[in-house]
């Protein structure tokens, strides 16, 4: 067994060159949430990965051999309900409302502009669909959000690649004064319009 203990958020700073050449191993989110397991890359080599505890690891992350060789992981397709706005009687702020309630029962959920994916659960998906919201269940890679206050991974499928760091010791030369409103500053009301009466019909495109 081939032991694993440093992980590459993205493979950042590695040369594209030695990406290229890494194996790959596929993995689903059950899986990579964990932070020591086994697996086996595209070799047929069997890896024991043993990283930081807390630590999630994401598709196109890049894991470390003892031996220095690369290991590049990739998200597996499993199975997910993928939750949309109804176009048709509902707007793109139901996906909020319904990211809402998803976070108060503590479900791991992965946030895209035009929906949600949620591992299945049909109660849920009971609750969704009540709520206007079209639920279908597909098999796609799975990268939910990391707590607010994670440590020892990164968030939600991404990296930023930079730190918001002064070291210590670090004087800017010069005071941070609060910032003092401009005379020509005004607040904008902005106009909610009220959310037009669900009507159920053939084009409605979701279960009841």
């Amino acid at each position: 067994m081939l032991q694993v203990s440093k992980c590459i958020p993205q493979g950042q700073g590695l040369a594209s060159v030695l990406l290229k050449r890494a194996t790959t191993v596929e993995l689903d989110w059950d899986v990579r949430q964990k932070s020591r397991f086994d697996a086996t890359d595209s070799l047929g080599r069997t890896l024991g990965v043993f990283l930081p505890r807390g630590t999630a690891v994401r598709g196109g992350d890049v894991l470390v051999a003892e031996d220095g060789s690369l290991v590049q992981v990739r998200a597996a397709p499993q199975a997910v309900l993928r939750i949309t706005h109804c176009s048709n009687h509902g707007t793109p702020f139901d996906l909020i409302r319904a990211a809402y309630h998803l976070g108060n029962r503590h479900v791991p959920i992965e946030l895209q502009p035009d929906h949600l994916k949620i591992e299945p659960d049909h109660v849920l998906a009971d609750m969704l669909r009540a709520m206007h919201l079209i639920v279908n269940a597909v098999d796609e890679a799975f990268e939910p959000e990391n707590g607010a206050y994670a440590t020892g991974g990164h968030t939600g499928g991404h990296h930023h690649g930079h730190d918001h760091h002064h070291g210590d010791g670090h004087d800017h030369g010069h005071s941070h004064a609060p910032a003092t409103p401009s005379a020509k500053a005004k607040l904008a009301a902005i106009p909610i319009a009220a959310a037009a009466p669900h009507v159920h019909g053939p084009g409605c495109g979701h279960d009841h």
